[in-house]
């Protein structure tokens, strides 16, 4: 169950300053084949790879990854953390309020918009998240029927 680096991902996180191990290669790969997973289904599928890791090994691995800006963590409101390996650009999420599905929205329009706000307070604001809330198609389907 041994998973071998491969020379980008291993690159990645050299370039970021973080020591190169099994499980953090496990992780943000798990992460990055991911669609915006939980804590949980992160540990699953990193011990698919690599064998047994503990919950707060991954969560202290998720911590390096993000505080690295090589994944992303969002929290919607009312939901636990995800994490998606989509970062360096500005997007936002849509979620669905019945099965908690969530997809990624590109800015609506131009680069990034929402970074202009009404009134930055001095701040020097270099991104925004907005997360839509709404039903997803199958839900949709489901509750008119």
């Amino acid at each position: 169950m041994t998973s071998s680096p491969t020379p980008t991902t291993a690159a990645e996180l050299r370039g970021a300053g973080l020591r190169v191990t099994a499980a953090r290669v496990a992780l943000l790969e798990t992460v990055r084949d991911g669609d915006h997973l939980g804590a949980e289904a992160i540990a699953s599928g990193v011990r698919a790879r690599v064998g047994h890791i503990s919950l707060q090994a991954v969560y202290e691995g998720l911590h390096a990854l993000t505080t690295a800006g090589l994944i992303r963590r969002i929290e919607p409101a009312g939901s636990p953390a995800r994490f998606e390996g989509r970062v360096g650009d500005n997007h936002h999420h849509v979620l669905c309020r019945s099965c908690g599905v969530v997809a990624d929205v590109d800015c609506a329009v131009g680069a990034a918009p929402c970074l202009t706000a009404a009134e930055d307070h001095g701040f020097s604001i270099d991104e925004a998240e907005v997360i839509y809330w709404g039903l997803c198609p199958g839900c949709s389907t489901a509750r008119s029927a």
